[in-house]
């Protein structure tokens, strides 16, 4: 099966420049927002779309074993968008759990469908519970209540800031949802670097290390 790891932090936090030390042809860049990168590298493998069918279906052809979604939350909102303004009463709250079957279907999907050494990077936005604990960004208690998302993963890596210096925090302090296996990571903290952390799963769980490594 595929791997799902989430990848969340603040806006301007380095989730999208911790891609600048894959080579061009390493990743496949699913580019949400049609955004430019933080860097001046330009990705090979690109798909610039917000259809969570049209870019399931690109996942089954990519070239490589990587893959990056930046940034997944615009899923959610482009079809909120796109149809909240035709929706009331019940059929509101359908919306709601079609939000909701985005993002559990894409999970679902990558589990299932994809080979086992494929690693698919779901890059989102965080967010603050009702007690102030850091969380996802979605859209509806429905994703957060019947999906957590943070729970159908077994890596979940927050992108942090702090006077000017990038980093990932690997696993929590209590006062957020990060998480990755045992041992996965020597430090609480490490490099803004996605690739590294690639290496470092691929290693850890016995999978191929990409020959650009």
């Amino acid at each position: 099966m595929g791997m799902p790891v989430l990848i969340y932090g603040k806006s301007g936090s380095g989730k999208s420049r911790s891609l600048k030390n894959f080579s061009e042809d390493e990743i496949f860049l699913i580019n949400v927002e049609r955004k430019l990168m933080p860097f001046r590298k330009h990705f090979k493998y690109e798909l610039k779309s917000h259809n969570p069918d049209l870019i399931m279906q690109q996942l089954l052809k990519m070239p490589t074993k990587v893959a990056v979604i930046d940034d997944a939350g615009y899923l959610m909102t482009h079809f909120f968008m796109e149809h909240h303004r035709e929706k009331s009463g019940n059929a509101s709250f359908e919306m709601y759990d079609s939000i909701a079957d985005i993002m559990f279907n894409l999970l679902t999907f990558i589990k299932n469908k994809l080979a086992d050494d494929v690693i698919v990077y779901i890059i989102l936005h965080e967010d603050k519970d009702d007690f102030g604990e850091v969380k996802l960004l979605t859209l509806g208690k429905l994703l957060d209540r019947k999906v957590n998302m943070q729970g159908m993963v077994t890596i979940c890596l927050r992108c942090m800031s702090e006077n000017g210096k990038h980093f990932f925090r690997t696993n929590t302090d209590g006062s957020d949802i990060t998480k990755s296996p045992e041992e996965m990571f020597a430090e609480m903290e490490i490099e803004n670097d996605l690739k590294a952390v690639d290496t470092a799963i691929r290693e850890y769980y016995g999978f191929e290390v990409n020959e650009n490594s």
